[in-house]
């Protein structure tokens, strides 16, 4: 089976018009189940969704095992995504810091090759920023991959405009993964324009809101204890019952069409420009393929405008200097 197929602006590289965050496999939302974690990938495949998405430091490291195990015997059918450049505190989950040194670049390219057992990846991210290394000097040894044949393209993860203008400057950038939902519009603006005028094309990650726009979490109690967003403030007090205000619009909007909550929040992602390829996480074969019917959905421009007019309440991490050029709500 095959999806329709999005150019990630005028890079040259074409995806699936959905991919697949691996991510919630490994980390984040619970326990994780390899098994049934594989057969979705494998469904996902079957479906034609071959944009696949991990990093390195997802489990650490595990996840990118996962999903090569998962894509071995069909490396051909896989645009294969990972990132690099976030380290974590072994003695502090929640704290990360950053290096996209260029000895940090050439190690950990290699390490993302050997855990998924393939040659080279399509699409090689720079998880976050790296203030203390110049991005020309990250840019110019990630460069170095693509000539040496380890990378094939490319990409920013939460970088603020003028870092991708001087990433693009150094090499070309295909993609810029951000958090883009109905519930996280800090993109819009300048780091949207700047991509669209270098030709770059835009992967929204946590397009269904870290789980919130699917209807299904009515309560800060449906969280387990290893569940991220227990400290994520849009998921915390006040802020989480206004929250559930807007998904219950969307919810009701969804109904209408005969779609489901989840469906019409990808709808409307898809619906920011062809250049625009969401990549939900799920580790339930169930949800990929709900998700994979939202590709049917299509939005009025007045329902387009109601969506539009949605605005969360709280953060989107407890300490924002985690996302490059993003300042704390207010």
């Amino acid at each position: 089976m095959s999806l329709p197929q999005r150019a990630l602006g005028r890079s040259g590289l074409t995806v699936s018009a959905l991919g697949l965050g691996c991510m919630g496999m490994s980390q984040s939302y619970g326990p994780g189940d390899d098994i049934e974690s594989i057969a979705t990938i494998h469904r996902a495949l079957d479906l034609g969704v071959t944009f696949l998405d991990t990093a390195d430091v997802y489990g650490p490291y595990v996840n990118e095992e996962l999903v090569g195990r998962a894509i071995a015997g069909r490396r051909d059918e896989v645009v294969l995504a990972t990132k690099f450049g976030i380290v974590l505190d072994p003695a502090d989950p929640l704290a990360r810091g950053f290096d996209a040194s260029p000895a940090y670049v050439r190690a950990s390219i290699d390490g993302s090759l050997r855990r998924l057992g393939v040659d080279h990846v399509d699409l090689y991210y720079l998880h976050r920023v790296d203030p203390k290394t110049p991005i020309e000097d990250t840019i110019g040894t990630m460069a170095e991959l693509v000539r040496a044949g380890k990378v094939r393209y490319l990409g920013l993860s939460e970088a603020a405009a003028e870092s991708i203008r001087r990433a693009h400057a150094v090499h070309p950038i295909a993609a810029l993964q951000s958090e883009w939902s109905l519930w996280s519009r800090d993109v819009e603006g300048d780091i949207v324009g700047t991509c669209r005028e270098l030709g770059i094309g835009l992967v929204p990650y946590s397009p269904l809101g870290r789980g919130f726009l699917t209807g299904a979490i009515t309560s800060p109690d449906d969280f387990t204890d290893g569940d991220y967003r227990r400290h994520s403030p849009r998921f915390q007090g006040e802020a989480f019952q206004r929250n559930l205000e807007l998904v219950e619009t969307v919810r009701e909007l969804a109904a209408g069409k005969g779609a489901t909550a989840s469906q019409l929040a990808l709808a409307w992602a898809l619906a920011r420009g062809d250049d625009v390829v969401p990549i939900p996480g799920t580790k339930r074969h169930r949800y990929l393929e709900e998700n994979v019917a939202a590709l049917d959905v299509t939005l009025t421009a007045a329902e387009l405008e109601l969506l539009d007019a949605i605005v969360p309440t709280g953060d989107r991490y407890p300490d924002m200097s985690f996302v490059e050029g993003v300042s704390p709500a207010r």
